[in-house]
């Protein structure tokens, strides 16, 4: 089984063909299975979505409930039983103070797009229409939705697409906010939001203490919505159950997926603090969105055996435990002269990878170096000049160990080349 396939899968040269050591045909625990029968040990938490590994019993007995008693239910001009009972589940997990009301969605990008729509919208209807700039990151990465791909800050073929990017601005992460501060003093009445990762998923990059202090202030200041994008830092993967509570100051609006299911469903949400809810709330306004597949009952039944999983097994000391682990191993290998740095916060690190010369590894090198690691039974992921660690939060001793080999094996080899 190799060649050109049918499926078209995503971020790769169309005429890609795929030989069976490629084909993934199953997924357990934290091991991928493939065509020839080889399986390779999953080091990015299948793209981040399954913290509690692959094929999550409680996860699975909880969706193959839902599909029998409610195979589907809708939430456009309606609710149901499940919807509620997982956002209140959320709420109450992310801290009733914080946030308010979940609107549902089927993907990060998606809820980017919700985002970006629902600040412009609570300014519009405020009587300032003018405020409608999106300010995100340069290089962060929100999705490719028509909203999202606009305010993803990396290259990603924004003038091929015609993505409109006339209501989008783009500052550096790693300034202390002084560009973003620049942007305020000449276009602060026009933005309606400020979109951030705390970890920018593209590098590991984690925002400092002083930009995000220095954000809040200018929140205060210029009255602007914050966003934060908590698709890839959510559940516990940077320590703490979401990044933005080591924060001084909520966020408005609060978004997650990925880990939300563990990857059973295609599923996305937006916790909306309560500055906005009460707003629309007390002027009666109508929000226009929505997504058929959006909050159904089996999306509902995965979120709220995800947060029972969270409590029963004790996540919080499981992931903090193996940052501290996964530190060791990168701080070995930048100790070696393997990596140039250590990016990231608790399971979530990059290696960054330069030459003997300074220079950065291009695009075409990272994924050299993945594909050496993959020879090596290992899959990571690929990030600019670096790649990521992102494991599932049950890793044993002796799969960390097979991990550590496998990047000396493979970063020792790719230097004598």
């Amino acid at each position: 089984m190799s060649g050109l396939g049918t499926a078209w899968p995503s971020l790769v040269a169309a005429d890609s063909a795929f030989p069976g050591e490629r084909i993934a045909v199953g997924a357990s625990g934290h091991r991928i299975e493939y065509a020839d029968g080889s399986t390779r040990l999953c080091v990015t938490s299948g793209l981040w979505n399954v913290p509690l590994g692959y094929g999550n019993p409680a996860v699975a007995r909880a969706v193959t409930r839902a599909m029998h008693d409610a195979s589907y239910l809708s939430l456009f001009r309606a609710t149901h039983r499940y919807a509620e009972q997982a956002a209140d589940a959320l709420v109450e997990l992310a801290g009733r103070d914080r946030y308010r009301r979940v609107i549902y969605s089927t993907s990060g990008g998606a809820a980017n797009d919700i985002a970006m729509k629902l600040a412009r919208q609570y300014w519009a209807q405020r009587g300032s229409s003018s405020r409608s700039i999106i300010v995100g990151l340069r290089g962060s990465y929100h999705g490719t939705m028509y909203g999202s791909h606009a305010l993803s800050g990396d290259d990603l073929l924004h003038s091929v697409y015609s993505v409109d990017r006339r209501h989008v601005r783009h500052v550096p992460h790693d300034d202390e906010a002084e560009q973003l501060d620049a942007l305020l003093q000449r276009e602060g009445s026009r933005v309606a939001a400020v979109v951030v990762e705390p970890v920018l998923g593209s590098g590991a990059l984690p925002l400092s203490r002083e930009f995000i202090a220095r954000l809040l202030d200018l929140r205060e200041k210029y009255g602007f919505l914050i966003v934060a994008d908590e698709v890839a830092t959510g559940f516990h993967r940077t320590g703490p159950l979401f990044a933005t509570n080591e924060w001084p100051a909520a966020p408005d609006l609060l978004l997650l997926s990925k880990a939300l299911t563990n990857g059973a469903m295609g599923a996305a949400v937006v916790l909306v603090g309560p500055r906005v809810s009460d707003e629309f709330t007390r002027g009666r306004w109508t929000f226009v969105h929505g997504e058929t597949q959006a909050g159904s009952p089996a999306c509902a039944a995965a979120i709220l055996a995800v947060i029972d999983e969270l409590r029963a097994t004790d996540v919080d000391s499981k992931a903090g435990a193996l940052g501290l682990r996964l530190l060791n191993i990168a701080d070995d290998l930048r100790a070696s002269g393997k990596i140039a740095a250590v990016t990231g916060r608790g399971c979530f690190l990059g290696l960054s990878l330069r030459h003997d010369d300074g220079t950065e590894y291009t695009g075409e090198q990272v994924l050299r170096v993945i594909s050496h690691l993959a020879d090596e039974g290992v899959i990571v992921q690929p990030g600019p000049s670096s790649v990521e660690l992102v494991p599932a939060f049950g890793f044993s001793e002796a799969e960390l160990f097979e991990l550590e080999t496998a990047l000396h094996s493979t970063l020792t080899a790719l230097q004598d080349v």
